[in-house]
């Protein structure tokens, strides 16, 4: 907007406030005054923020809290940490108090000395730990930082489904349009269970999605970005611009957290590819987790797909969708939304819609999944048989 323009908007805003404040009673604030002439100038939040504002988790975590229920839903481990990570928490916590300070902005420097050394070695690339590395809050600030640097007003994300439901409400803060490329499944033969695997990228698809506007492809496997210190690694030339929101957000993460992380990092990688590996034990007893909790679900007539990455289970309810096809919910909501509802509140299971995780033109066809979790303790897991067998008296009832 031009000079004069700019001066004629303030001179308006100032003569309709004074006549505002000459017309009221003289104990009318001028905080009120000022309240009602700015919100007569424009809406209060920013035109980012719309239609974004609705959370499926906040609906689902509350309703599991109002019923006491076996939470499978959301993907947090409710047993402790492995010690050593433990202990190295323990240590940055009580040890050094310079640990208390800021450091680097982009990365304590043992953590991304650490991580260049360690991904470098799996990526069979070499990672620069100032170049190559940023360090952000989670994996959520890594996300969100990278589409603030990258995606410009107008530009096309492609999002291949099902995704983490952040990446379309991320693009649309940055000003791009995202564009959604589904993954088909492909089934198995009668009585078999499908498998993740089953899921395939139709090539064809992706490459039709491609145009002039297309700035970035978000492609993460398993979906679902975890944690509370998270990193991005990538090339200096992209890494400089998300260098640039990071410090004008952020700025620094807390450093006893990057401290632990890195000793953790560092622990590891001497026992990297060995039995005493953490990251040859964890996958182990996921494994044995998600056995258990796939022969569970089945004895209701749920039909779980067989996961191969990540601590999550997607499982078809068609035959339910079929039997008590009119559960109570809005015209609109998906079937596998109003299912939830119900087994949370009837049967006192938690479970996700998998429709959450598709752009809402796509959600009508698969709103027969849902989604358990079985990164939990064998308590949780034991609760979870306990609510199933009952389940299972009552169809045999």
């Amino acid at each position: 907007m031009a000079l004069g323009g700019m001066l004629r908007n303030a001179a308006a805003t100032y003569l309709h406030l004074v006549g505002s404040l000459q017309r009221k009673n003289a104990g009318a604030s001028l905080t009120r005054c000022l309240h009602q002439t700015l919100t007569m100038q424009k809406q209060l939040q920013a035109r980012r923020l719309d239609k974004i504002d609705k959370n499926p988790w906040v609906v689902f975590t509350k309703l599991a809290s109002e019923c006491d229920a076996v939470n499978l839903g959301q993907g947090f481990p409710d047993f402790p940490p492995p010690d050593f990570a433990v202990e190295a928490f323990q240590h940055a916590v009580s040890g050094d108090f310079m640990l208390n300070q800021y450091t680097m902005a982009f990365g304590y420097p043992p953590l991304t000395k650490i991580l260049a050394s360690f991904f470098g070695k799996l990526l069979g690339q070499e990672l620069h730990p100032l170049e190559n590395v940023l360090v952000t809050v989670g994996a959520y600030g890594a996300l969100f930082t990278a589409f603030q640097a990258l995606v410009d007003e107008g530009d096309e994300v492609i999002i291949i489904e099902p995704s983490f439901d952040c990446y379309e409400p991320m693009t649309l803060m940055a000003g791009g349009r995202p564009v959604f490329v589904s993954l088909k499944l492909t089934p198995t033969k009668d009585r078999e269970l499908d498998s993740s695997s089953a899921w395939q990228l139709d090539p064809t698809e992706l490459a039709s999605k491609f145009t002039s506007r297309t700035k970035a492809l978000i492609l993460n496997t398993p979906n679902n970005p975890l944690g509370k210190v998270g990193w991005v690694l990538g090339p200096d030339r992209l890494l400089k611009h998300l260098r640039t929101v990071h410090q004008n957000s952020v700025f620094h993460c807390p450093t006893q957290n990057q401290a632990a992380v890195a000793q953790s990092f560092q622990r590891e990688q001497l026992h990297f590819g060995q039995p005493s590996s953490y990251f040859l034990q964890f996958p182990q007893a996921m494994q044995r987790k998600r056995d258990h909790m796939i022969q569970s679900l089945q004895s209701v007539g749920l039909r779980p797909v067989i996961s191969q990455g990540s601590y999550f289970l997607i499982t078809d309810i068609s035959d339910f969708k079929s039997r008590m096809p009119d559960l109570p919910g809005a015209v609109d909501e998906p079937y596998d939304s109003r299912f939830v509802k119900w087994m949370i509140k009837n049967k006192g299971l938690v479970a996700i819609p998998v429709s959450i995780f598709y752009s809402q033109s796509h959600q009508k066809h698969v709103d027969h999944y849902i989604r358990f979790c079985f990164v939990k303790d064998e308590s949780t897991l034991q609760a979870m048989d306990k609510k199933l067998q009952e389940w299972k008296a009552e169809l045999g009832a």
